[in-house]
C-alpha cells in the first residue's frame, strides 16, 4: 500500500494494529501519528475537530474502562492507493466500569457493546471518522435507561438551553473522501434497496433468509424473519413523515467468504405515536444516524448488524418536551 508503514501486509491489518496499539496497548499519544491534525469525528452527539480530542475522549475512556479491550469482529473496505481507502470496522468492546468519567461514578461492572468505525485513511493515517457506539447497551449494563442517561447529560450541559444539539442534517458532513458507488445489481446496491425498501415500502423481509440473525442495539438479538421485522418496525413505528437516505455504502468479495456490506444511513422523522420504546408523542423531529453490516448468501441476508445511539434519540425527545 503506497505511503503506508511496511510492518502492515493489508489495509485491514493497519485498522487492527493501530487500534490495538492505541486502546490495549495504551499508546494514546500515537494517535497524532495516525489521525491528521484536521480530522473531522462525527458521532450522534455531535462533531469533533482534530486529533486531540480523540487523544482526550481516548484518556477519558480508559480512565473509566481501564481494562477495556476492542475485538475486531470485521472490516468491511474498499479502496486503491490513488483514490485512497475505506473502512467499516466493527468492533465487540469488552471492558469494566471502574473510574469516575462521563458514565457517572464507577460501578465495577463488566459490560459489552458494539461499535461500528467508518475511517477514510490514506499515507498511513485516517483523514475521516464516522463512528456509531451502542450507547444504550452501555448505560442499561452500567444501570440506567437510555432516557435517564439521556437526562442526565441535558443537566449537565446546562438544561434544555443551554445543552449541545445533536449531529443532524445541518451538521458539517463535507469530506475529502469520495467512495465508489456500486453498480446496478452489485451487492452494496441490493442492500442499499433492501433497506430503502423497509422505510419507504410495506416490505415483506423476502431478503432474509429464514434462519437469518439480527444483532440490534440494546445488544438484544433476534432469529428469524418475523424478529427481523419486528426490531425494524420497532424503529419505524414511533415516528411519522420519514425520510431515509443512504449516505456510504462499502462492500467486500473475497474468495471462498460470504458476501459483506456496510451502509451509513440517516433517518429523520416526527415523534408522533406512543410506543413502549419512546413513550408518548412528543411531535419532535428526531434525526438518527445508523450504521448497519450486512453479510450476504446467494444475495439473501443471513446475518444483519445495526446500530444506533439510543441515548441521542432520547437527547432530542427531551430537550424538545
Amino acid at each position: 500500500m503506497k505511503g503506508f508503514d511496511k510492518q502492515y501486509k493489508s489495509f485491514p491489518d493497519y485498522i487492527l494494529k493501530i487500534t490495538k496499539q492505541i486502546w490495549e496497548g495504551k499508546d494514546v499519544e500515537s494517535i497524532g501519528k495516525f489521525y491528521t491534525e484536521d480530522i473531522p469525528v462525527r458521532s450522534p452527539f455531535g462533531i469533533t475537530k482534530g486529533n486531540k480530542p480523540v487523544i482526550d475522549a481516548t484518556y477519558a475512556t480508559l480512565k473509566e474502562f481501564p481494562d477495556r479491550q476492542l475485538l475486531g469482529e470485521e472490516i468491511i473496505w474498499n479502496g486503491n492507493d490513488d483514490l485512497g481507502y475505506h473502512s467499516s470496522h466493527r468492533i465487540l468492546s469488552k471492558g469494566t466500569h471502574m473510574g469516575n468519567g462521563f458514565y457517572g461514578k464507577p460501578t465495577n461492572k463488566k459490560i459489552y457493546y458494539r461499535v461500528i468505525a467508518d475511517c477514510a485513511c490514506k499515507n498511513n493515517q485516517v483523514y475521516d471518522e464516522w463512528i456509531v457506539r451502542d450507547q444504550g447497551a452501555m448505560v442499561k449494563q452500567i444501570g440506567y435507561s437510555p432516557k435517564e442517561f439521556a437526562h442526565m447529560i441535558i443537566e449537565k450541559e446546562g438544561g434544555k438551553e443551554k445543552a449541545k444539539e445533536v449531529f443532524n442534517y445541518k451538521s458539517n458532513m463535507d469530506s475529502k473522501y469520495k467512495f465508489l458507488k456500486p453498480k446496478a445489481g452489485e451487492i452494496g446496491d441490493i442492500y442499499s434497496n433492501i433497506l430503502t425498501n423497509i422505510f419507504n415500502t410495506d416490505y415483506d423481509f423476502r431478503d432474509y433468509a429464514r434462519a437469518s440473525n439480527i444483532f440490534w442495539p440494546g445488544n438484544k438479538l433476534g432469529h428469524g424473519r418475523e424478529d427481523v421485522k419486528k426490531f425494524w418496525n420497532s424503529l419505524k413505528a414511533p415516528f411519522s413523515k420519514i425520510k431515509f437516505s443512504v449516505e456510504h455504502i462499502g462492500w467486500t468479495k473475497e474468495n471462498d467468504r460470504n458476501e459483506k456490506v456496510s451502509i451509513r444511513w440517516f433517518f429523520e422523522g416526527l415523534h408522533t405515536n406512543k410506543t413502549i420504546d419512546y413513550e408518548n408523542e412528543t411531535n419532535s423531529k428526531i434525526f438518527i444516524m445508523g450504521i448497519n453490516h450486512a453479510e450476504f448468501i446467494e444475495n439473501n441476508i443471513v446475518r444483519e448488524w445495526v446500530l444506533f445511539d439510543e441515548v441521542a434519540i432520547w437527547k432530542q425527545i427531551l430537550m424538545q418536551k
